[in-house]
């Protein structure tokens, strides 16, 4: 078969996946007792008689995890369900104590809503079917011993927000799209922390393909936990085409739970998929059902901060922002507010969106440092921004020579630290002819070029011009005079 056959096979078939992402939220203690949540703790040292299911202990909820879920309800634009319960989800596993997970089933706290993500400049808006209150599970090790698999208990009983979305993804770029979403939104309610590697975000996919055109969904198979953007690109990637090469061969996809092996870059059956009523969810008989005030709900709603689209809305339109500079000023609430408090001191937002994308973010990531500990305030970066603007230091010499020097001197204003390294550009006629008739003095040929036509070359004396003043030649002055020097005959 040749090769555009085989890429036909697959442009017949259309990917269809649906996400089930698993919040870890930052709460102090567990989903229903008091134990430390601290992630990087000695294995089996966060427990406590209820998180080991000890018989005649009682769990009980955790109020900041109903906060927590309703505040990114609300950012999801769900309807928030003031009638909850939890229910008992029953599986075994050796890392559930209890032998159930408690979750809610029937009655989830927000229903609905939506994400926006935004894949190769174009918006696409995901459905969300419901978002639901659980706990984790622990932590089963299976490397550290040849005979035994280890249990650390630390994480049973860790907070989790699922958000299960409708199967509304169609590729592994949205897949990317969709928990790139979610990480930056659950940073910005400062909810999670949504560090993958840490496993406080991960997701499980289910993944089904269908023919072109087609209305029916095919079988569908889960993935699980999938803790990584390239880990959950590969593994889309090589189910999609296990799938299609399966159904091509005349077989028929079955339902199962899968797991995906970074090594092989393969997925391989975990077990058959369960369906809901073999989980045998039942009302949790250990805890009330839950109420939520419509007061409580409206004091939530407002104190909930501002959140990306916000940003995105306010550096496009109002701050005249190209969308590259916009991604990147959003991408984390602490530049984004940065950001905003920096526009409040200069109006040049151009510049300002330049000095932060270009010499205050890769600062920060050379050093290993955030903007809580930036030495510049916005005032200093205003001050700064203001004498480029004005042509008294051109942008060159700014960013190379200038704003290191800030840094390592914050208590000087820019003003003053330009004058000191005599960085200031001038209009001073006298200075700019001097090195004017020295630059035409060193270079006849291109002189001569010049005043037989080849007036290009205006570039190239200007460049020796500005490395002659080392850039302190203020730029508009000194073509001026330089263009009616090459002029003269």
């Amino acid at each position: 078969m040749s090769a555009a056959t085989v890429t036909s096979v697959y442009q017949k078939y259309e990917t269809v996946i649906g996400l089930e992402t698993h919040v870890q939220l930052s709460t102090l203690s567990k989903a229903f007792c008091g134990d430390d949540i601290t992630f990087g703790a000695a294995p089996n040292t966060h427990i406590s008689p209820i998180s080991l299911a000890y018989p005649g202990t009682l769990p009980k909820a955790n109020a900041r995890q109903v906060e927590f879920a309703i505040r990114l309800g609300l950012a999801l634009g769900c309807q928030i369900n003031l009638n909850n319960q939890f229910d008992r989800k029953n599986y075994f596993y050796a890392d559930l104590p209890k032998g159930y997970q408690v979750t809610q089933d029937s009655q989830p706290i927000c229903i609905g809503g939506n994400v926006n993500i935004w894949v190769n400049g174009e918006q696409k808006s995901i459905r969300l079917h419901h978002i639901h209150m659980e706990e984790d599970a622990g932590k089963s090790i299976h490397d550290l011993d040849k005979k035994y698999s280890l249990i650390d208990l630390n994480r049973a009983g860790t907070p989790l927000l699922e958000i299960v979305s409708e199967p509304d993804l169609r590729s592994a770029d949205e897949v990317d799209a969709f928990m790139t979403t979610i990480r930056q939104l659950v940073r910005y309610l400062e909810i999670s922390d949504g560090n993958m590697e840490q496993g406080s975000l991960r997701c499980d996919c289910n993944v089904s393909v269908r023919l072109k055109g087609a209305t029916k969904y095919g079988q569908r198979c889960e993935i699980k936990n999938l803790n990584s953007m390239r880990f959950a690109r590969q593994a889309i990637t090589y189910e999609v085409k296990r799938q299609i090469d399966w159904i091509e061969k005349g077989g028929t996809i079955e339902q199962q739970t899968l797991n995906f092996d970074p090594e092989t870059g393969k997925t391989s059956p975990l077990r058959s998929k369960e369906n809901a009523n073999d989980y045998r969810y039942f009302p949790e008989p250990d805890l009330l059902p839950l109420r939520i005030t419509r007061e409580y709900l409206a004091e939530i709603e407002r104190d909930m901060p501002p959140l990306p689209e916000f940003f995105r809305q306010q550096f496009t339109t109002i701050y005249q922002l190209p969308t590259q500079d916009v991604q990147i000023l959003i991408e984390e609430k602490a530049t984004a507010l940065f950001f905003e408090a920096l526009c409040q001191q200069t109006n040049a937002y151009r510049t300002a969106a330049n000095v932060v994308v270009n010499k205050v973010l890769p600062y920060l990531k050379e050093t290993q440092t955030t903007l809580s500990d930036f030495p510049l305030t916005a005032i200093h970066l205003a001050e700064f921004i203001q004498l480029i603007e004005n042509q008294k230091v051109s942008s060159s010499v700014a960013y190379n020579q200038l704003f290191p020097a800030l840094i390592a001197q914050p208590e000087q204003s820019a003003n003053n630290l330009a004058a000191q390294l005599n960085l200031l550009q001038t209009s001073d006629t006298d200075f700019l002819q001097e090195i004017i008739n020295s630059i035409l003095s060193a270079h006849p040929e291109e002189l001569k070029a010049y005043r037989k036509g080849k007036k290009a070359l205006v570039g190239f004396f200007m460049g020796e011009m500005m490395k002659a003043s080392k850039g302190k030649a203020n730029p508009q002055e000194a073509k001026k005079m330089l263009i009616d020097a090459l002029d003269q005959k």
